[in-house]
């Protein structure tokens, strides 16, 4: 079972050309070995900040952040917390 919720999960999928499918999306995968680039990544920023009603903030907006679907879901929902609160 995944931290993230379903919402995340189909969000970051369409991003991933490399995941197959029926390929479980581990937590600490690099999503640049799933074949998440450079104009993926900006897609995907704001494919998450509409999907979530978020901005993500310059601090936020670092190859670190979008290393692994753990860490990004970690600054997400950080951000959907103090966005929303």
């Amino acid at each position: 079972m995944s931290k993230w919720d379903k919402e995340f999960e189909e969000v970051v999928r369409g991003y991933l050309p490399f995941l197959a499918a029926e390929e479980p999306l581990e937590e600490d995968t690099s999503l640049r070995d799933l074949g998440l680039d450079s104009m993926g990544t900006v897609e995907l920023l704001g494919a998450l900040e509409s999907a979530y009603g978020i901005r993500f903030m310059d601090d936020a907006l670092s190859m670190e952040t979008f290393a692994t679907p753990g860490v990004l879901w970690d600054r997400t929902s950080e951000i959907v917390q103090v966005s929303h609160t």
